[in-house]
């Protein structure tokens, strides 16, 4: 059964955090609908209800420091509607009448980002640091090795004593299981987990269950057992949307099974069902246009009738609600009406539009006067000399800069509260922008000279400059490196603000930029080996790595001896990192990745006057290994460049022929697939050129560790390839170089 769902916008606020928008539980006998709380970027918290299709507001509080999370609370038992409100290092507590009884300051050090309140045990977590307070006094603290991204807390069984189970959400794909304040088990997933709810809002039948969502998008369902977790589904992102950004759970369906909401970074709503199926049933889907920061379900516009609430990064708080409606435009004004269906707009209804009518004409009156103020003070204070009158107009920019595993690129998003006028992206670094389908802004290149100086310097590789529509706040961009070019992506972002004003943003493109944090290698495969060893302590040399691969908190984990996993998004090969004082062991299946390290690292060394000792040892086999990785890939783009080719000549041929049954299957079946043909090789513009790019590194870094230059057989090496076949191509390598 598919829903059927009418949107609802009720109002804008501020723009809001992730997580900072609640439905308060019906607590009135007489059936009323329920309470929305929000809080918003201005420090305002408010609470409103719907009364007769109209914002009714419960309270309103002044503005105040940045509000980064609210959470629910109460007296165990009781229903929960205290409202928790974190900002900066502080707590407070308001009644559902907009009453503070709380105000605490918890002296962290860091911004607090997530929130859980039970009765009167309150966690707080910040960017590193979680902390347990208990009638507000400190019961201690844990120091994670990775960013916390999010926090839950799962009762124990009911059969057992009463105390909360934390689990921290760590950036280093784990989720970090306490007992109290010390760490109890570590349960690896498949990506950064973003967000966590207890499977079907209460932990299941034994309340150790629970659901995740990651940066790039898959949802997954682990329950925690005595000795090892265990895995229950995972769904994937097949379709490339957004990372998940929050996620709760609600009857929507009326089954008497609560449905798992899901909001998205690229703006999606989703409602998945517990159906009889192992995984849980995509129901609906609705694009917000904005990244979605909560998600709630209850019964809030009209009673009797349940609704999905989602609140977005520009303020927005919407309704998906099972209430038929429809949506009539009427005017010259394109005012848009909701009404249930079959109804006509009474007196009162017109009279309010009426009244919304005049209320948009005195703004606008307003507005224009005041403009044609400022613009006569301006002018009056340029002619005077004095240029104070004019100043830079702040905005706030939500952007990310996500690795996707699924192809092997970058995608960049840049949101703004605000419509964007154009983006500008400069890039000192070789990279390609791929098309997105979701982008309509309108693209344009300028020429650029780049110098032949090394990777990291001041070059101009790219600049390209994103137009966007009037209406347009968000943009996502597609981009692919190469790995072992470093340095810098900026983007210069102006909105349609006046006077004119723009932010830059940078994000760094890594040397070994396609790697991707693992939890485990093959042990199997044939392996290269690089040892380091010199005066330097476990935090420079942990510098350096996270200078060279993504996913790597800034300070090094806890303990003496350090061991990461990686694996290379586009080839699938694989580098293990161990580390300790003094020393540092890497290896890998790709030689040039070990290169690409060998050259970084002593470079950083040489820079802080650090003598290394440098030792490698290479595996004959793992050149053969790594060629059959690219194998496919190669063989599959060649094919495409192949038919990409015949289908020119072929479609000519049909135009002077007419029929063509008379060609063989093959030219027939290029010629029924020649759109979709098209699509893939747009979206893949240069493929093939990388990959000869890195069979080239490949060949080049084989020798460069025994000491040879055999950049003069690299022609050789092409000729090779453009008749490639595997076994001739794995002979060459095996060639001497002289």
């Amino acid at each position: 059964m598919e829903l059927d769902l009418n949107v609802v916008d009720y109002l804008q606020v501020a723009v809001t955090d992730r997580k900072c928008m609640k439905i308060l539980p019906n607590n009135d006998k007489r059936r009323v609908t329920q309470k929305i709380v929000i809080g918003d970027k201005n420090g305002i918290l408010q609470c409103f209800g719907i009364k007769k299709r109209d914002i009714s507001s419960i309270f309103k509080l002044q503005p105040g420091p940045p509000i980064t999370r609210v959470e629910l609370g109460g007296a165990l038992g009781t229903p929960q509607d205290k409202i928790f409100v974190a900002s900066g290092a502080e707590v407070r507590g308001f009644s559902r009448k907009g009453k503070k009884f709380l105000d605490f300051n918890t002296n962290l050090t860091e911004t607090i980002s997530n929130l859980f309140v039970s009765g009167s045990d309150l966690l707080a977590g910040g960017l590193y640091i979680y902390n347990h307070f208990s009638d507000c006094v400190d019961q201690g603290y844990y120091l994670s090795n990775d960013k916390i991204n999010d926090m839950i807390c799962l009762p124990v069984s009911r059969n057992q004593e009463d105390k909360l189970i934390p689990i921290l959400a760590c950036n280093d794909r784990i989720l970090r299981v306490l007992d109290g304040c010390d760490l109890s088990c570590e349960i690896e997933v498949s990506g950064a987990p973003q967000c966590m709810t207890p499977f079907k809002g209460n932990g299941g039948e034994e309340e150790k269950e629970l659901v995740y969502g990651t940066s790039d998008g898959k949802i997954g369902h682990v329950m925690l057992a005595d000795e090892q977790p265990i895995y229950k589904w995972e769904i994937s992102n097949d379709k490339n949307f957004g990372g998940i950004s929050c996620m709760s759970h609600h009857d929507i369906t009326g089954d008497g099974v609560n449905d798992l909401l899901i909001g998205r970074d690229s703006g999606e709503v989703e409602i998945y069902s517990y159906d009889v199926a192992d995984e849980p049933i995509l129901r609906f889907s609705h694009n917000c246009n904005e990244s979605v920061t909560s998600v709630q379900g209850g019964v809030v516009g009209a009673l009797g009738f349940d609704e999905v609430v989602a609140s977005t990064y520009s303020g927005w708080v919407t309704g998906l609600t099972t209430e038929h409606m429809q949506k009539r435009v009427t005017g010259s004004t394109s005012a848009t009406t909701t009404n249930v269906i079959g109804a006509e707009l009474d007196e009162d209804t017109e009279k309010k539009f009426a009244g919304l009518r005049a209320e948009v004409e005195t703004l606008q009156m307003k507005v224009k006067t005041e403009r044609e103020k400022h613009a006569e003070r301006t002018n009056k204070a340029v002619a005077s000399g004095n240029s104070a009158l004019s100043r830079a107009t702040t905005f706030h920019v939500n952007d990310r800069f996500v690795l996707s595993s699924s192809d092997a690129s970058y995608q960049l998003s840049i949101e703004v509260q605000t419509a964007i006028d154009h983006i500008v992206l400069q890039s000192d670094v070789p990279i390609d922008l791929l098309d997105v389908d979701k982008t309509s802004a309108v693209v344009s290149y300028t020429s650029t000279q780049p110098n032949a100086s090394a990777s990291g310097g001041n070059d101009n590789f790219l600049l390209a400059t994103y137009r966007c529509q009037a209406s347009t706040t968000r943009l996502e961009v597609q981009i692919r490196s190469i790995e072992g070019q470093y340095g810098h992506v900026q983007a210069y972002i102006v909105p349609r603000l006046q006077p004119k004003t723009c932010v830059l943003r940078r994000y760094p493109i890594r040397p070994l930029s396609l790697h991707q944090r693992k939890h485990y290698i093959d042990e199997k495969r044939p392996m290269n080996t690089l040892t380091l060893s010199g005066p330097f302590s476990i935090a420079e040399i942990h510098s350096w790595i996270a200078f060279c691969l993504p996913d790597l908190p800034e300070r090094p984990p806890t303990g003496d001896v350090v061991t990461l996993y990686f694996i290379n998004t586009f080839l699938d090969t694989q580098l293990e990192c161990i580390y300790r004082k003094g020393e540092g062991v890497f290896r890998s299946d790709n030689i040039s990745s070990i290169s690409i390290l060998k050259d970084i690292l002593t470079k950083e060394a040489t820079t802080k006057k650090i003598t290394l000792k440098i030792q490698y040892e290479l595996s004959d086999d793992s050149i053969a290994h790594t060629l059959q990785l690219l194998h496919p890939k190669l063989d599959h783009q060649l094919m495409l460049a192949k038919k990409v080719q015949l289908l020119d000549a072929l479609q000519e041929l049909r135009v002077h022929e007419g029929n063509l049954d008379f060609l063989a299957p093959e030219y027939q079946s290029i010629l029924l697939d020649a759109e979709e043909i098209k699509r893939e090789f747009q979206k893949q513009p240069a493929r093939l050129e990388r990959l000869y790019g890195m069979i080239t590194d490949l060949y080049i870094d084989k020798y460069k560790f025994k000491g040879v230059n055999v950049k003069q057989k690299v022609p050789q090496l092409l000729e090779t390839l453009d008749s490639y076949e595997l076994p001739a191509l794995i002979e060459f390598f095996q060639q001497p170089s002289y």
